[in-house]
């Protein structure tokens, strides 16, 4: 059976397993416009998950799923995009990859690093726990418009965040440019990393010749009518 069936059947069966653990209540949250999470927390200390975690896109569509032990991620996570698609399978009991989707040129994701390359180079890119698209959500959700998108309009808004990577896996900057011709607005600023919790600024480094490297991931995104920062679809 192909690994994509073998990974949904087992995501299917996760999704049906309800979480009855003694000392745990439900509770529901909504992570950006379109994203809502719905995780298990102990009835003595709300701020501690514990049990079945799920996140949907547009309350329907799974985008993560997995299992926290009071308060951390463990086991297998399953990562999803929009369309159902499977992106990523992370083991957090072992903090290592299981399965990481192929990206194709239509990604809005692209990954540079300051070497000069030849045929004979091995490189691969950095990777976030999350996959490409529940894994990037947290540096989409801090950007907010300087000027009011409801007047200006943003069809014609674009916006290029620049994650940088030091070689020991950890984000090192964070830059947020936003362009639009028509508004002749170009605008680029440095997020404070300290916004960010210590799980979202942790990366699998990028590799030259099996040797971590510094690195920097180029997301383009669009603009949104709220003023904040979306993928492109």
């Amino acid at each position: 059976m192909p690994v994509k069936k073998i990974l949904y059947a087992a995501f299917i069966l996760f999704c049906t397993t309800k979480c009855f653990a003694q000392g745990t209540i439900e509770k529901k949250s909504r992570l950006t416009d379109k994203v809502t999470e719905k995780f298990y927390v102990l009835k003595d200390n709300e701020q501690i998950k514990d049990g079945t975690y799920q996140a949907f896109y547009k309350r329907k569509i799974p985008i993560a799923v997995g299992h926290y032990t009071k308060g951390k991620k463990t086991g297998l996570w399953y990562f999803y995009n929009i369309n159902s698609a499977l992106f990523q399978v992370y083991n957090y009991d072992k903090d290592s990859l299981r399965y990481e989707a192929r990206e194709d040129t239509t990604s809005n994701f692209r990954y540079l690093i300051d070497k000069e390359l030849s045929y004979a180079d091995k490189v691969t890119k950095p990777i976030k726990a999350g996959g490409r698209y529940y894994g990037y959500l947290p540096y989409l959700g801090l950007y907010q418009t300087p000027f009011d998108p409801y007047y200006y309009g943003t069809s014609d808004c674009v916006a290029i965040i620049e994650l940088l990577i030091s070689p020991m896996g950890r984000l090192a900057n964070y830059k947020v440019r936003v362009f639009s011709e028509g508004l002749e607005f170009d605008q680029t600023v440095t997020m404070d990393l300290n916004l960010f919790k210590e799980e979202d600024r942790k990366f699998i480094p990028a590799t030259y010749n099996g040797q971590p490297v510094l690195s920097r991931i180029i997301i383009r995104c669009q603009v949104t009518k709220g003023g904040g920062l979306d993928f492109f679809r």
